[in-house]
């Protein structure tokens, strides 16, 4: 058995009773498969546990990551020093509060929330049917796809600060625009959100749901392991669009590639590394600004 690190050693004697995991497999979490260990990765089981981990860390001044559903994150190959929460089967549930609205916890999934409203019978929660991870962090990154975004039907979000004190920021203190919100400039954590819906039939509903599930499937590479949308929209196009008109459809670096079926993803052919996907990116992007003059950035978010 490997010996323990200072800091294995000194969070056991800390949180004796939380779930505590050495060296685990980032690639594990994540949906693209990448990314060494991290040195000490805790599971918190509900929000009173995860404020004891934040207090505990307040203390010990020690940085820690935050991990959703780690559908949108690229972990480096050697791994992380340190501590990263792991919220993804954490802060679950979901409740009605009056007719219009519903109140969801960070650790559901958007698929699930939509699903939720749906059997209510509350429209505008479709587009987030088919978008991958959890609330949490559709929250965090203001989400979105076919139109919608997070913004349109956030009312408020409760959120937890870094020490584990808790506050409430209404939809217009969240700073939401095109991928972005607040908390990426005064960290916290998403702990439940509300949405302001449309009552609408559910099969209705449902059926605008199918009907976007079948668009990504048609057009996306859900077989392989990526990390959704691989650039940010950029000012004056598409990066899909510019990536093809640049030819770079199926561009490979190493075990990583832009997608044979859509421009805008890179995938995980097999064996990639997060260098190989930090090398196509950077390539990509400059090949694009080479053949049209913009220059696309990374939506990943790459730690």
């Amino acid at each position: 058995m490997t010996e323990l690190t200072d800091f294995q050693r000194k969070i056991s004697a800390f949180l004796p009773e939380m779930e505590l995991r050495f060296d685990e497999p980032m690639a594990k979490h994540t949906s693209f498969r990448i990314g060494g260990g991290a040195e000490v990765m805790a599971f918190p089981k509900n929000r009173e546990e995860l404020a004891k981990l934040l207090k505990t860390f307040a203390l010990l001044d020690t940085k820690f990551a935050i991990l959703g559903a780690g559908t949108n994150v690229l972990a480096p190959d050697e791994g992380i020093s340190g501590l990263v929460i792991c919220l993804k089967d954490c802060l679950d549930g979901m409740e009605r509060l009056d007719d219009t609205h519903i109140r969801v916890m960070a650790g559901v999934t958007m698929s699930r929330a939509a699903v939720f409203a749906a059997n209510l019978g509350l429209g505008g929660l479709e587009f987030a049917h088919g978008i991958p991870g959890t609330v949490g962090g559709g929250v965090y990154m203001n989400a979105g796809a076919y139109g919608g975004e997070i913004c349109q039907v956030c009312t408020q979000v409760e959120v937890m600060d870094m020490a584990g004190n808790m506050r409430t920021l209404s939809a217009d203190k969240m700073g939401f625009s095109y991928r972005h919100s607040i908390l990426e400039e005064q960290p916290g954590i998403v702990i439940s959100a509300d949405f302001a819906l449309e009552p609408k039939p559910t099969e209705e509903i449902k059926a605008r749901m199918k009907e976007l599930i079948g668009k990504r499937s048609a057009s996306q590479p859900l077989d392989l392991p990526s990390a959704g949308s691989a650039f940010k929209r950029p000012v004056g196009g598409y990066a899909a669009a510019l990536i093809d008109q640049a030819g770079l459809k199926g561009y490979q670096v190493g075990g990583a590639a832009i997608s044979t079926k859509h421009a805008g993803f890179a995938v995980n052919l097999g064996g990639a590394t997060a260098n190989d996907v930090k090398n196509l990116l950077r390539e990509v992007s400059d090949k694009v600004f080479e053949n049209s003059g913009i220059r696309i950035e990374p939506e990943i978010r790459i730690w």
